[in-house]
């Protein structure tokens, strides 16, 4: 539940920080780059409790540097007052694969990692 906790704050952060810094990243409202970050943290949760181990640190990571990219060059679906260029959705999976992987690595040594 830890790592749950910790994705629900870092993720949306990240959203929020890509949105202000990148011009290829452009929600319209907070609440949408917010609302991508937490569905961000709710897919890598997932995903961790489904492969993580101390094993597969780097496949679980590069999975959710994917999931990342797709999930925010895929909001522009569902929030069409959005503008996400293809590269400005890799910016923000490369963040996210960073936190992700600094995320990981805390499981781990901690012993939090949790299997489904």
């Amino acid at each position: 539940m830890d790592g749950l906790l910790m994705k629900l704050l870092v993720s949306p952060v990240l959203v929020v920080l890509a949105d202000a810094l990148f011009p290829e990243v452009n929600f319209a409202n907070l609440y949408q780059s917010v609302g991508v970050g937490f569905v961000l943290a709710v897919a890598g949760y997932f995903l961790d409790r489904a492969i993580l181990t101390s094993g597969s640190l780097w496949l679980t990571t590069m999975f959710d540097l994917i999931i990342g990219f797709l999930i925010v060059y895929g909001s522009i679906v569902f929030l069409p007052t959005a503008q996400i260029a293809a590269i400005g959705a890799g910016f923000v999976a490369i963040f996210f694969g960073v936190a992700e992987y600094i995320q990981h690595v805390w499981l781990i040594r901690t012993g939090r990692t949790e299997s489904v």
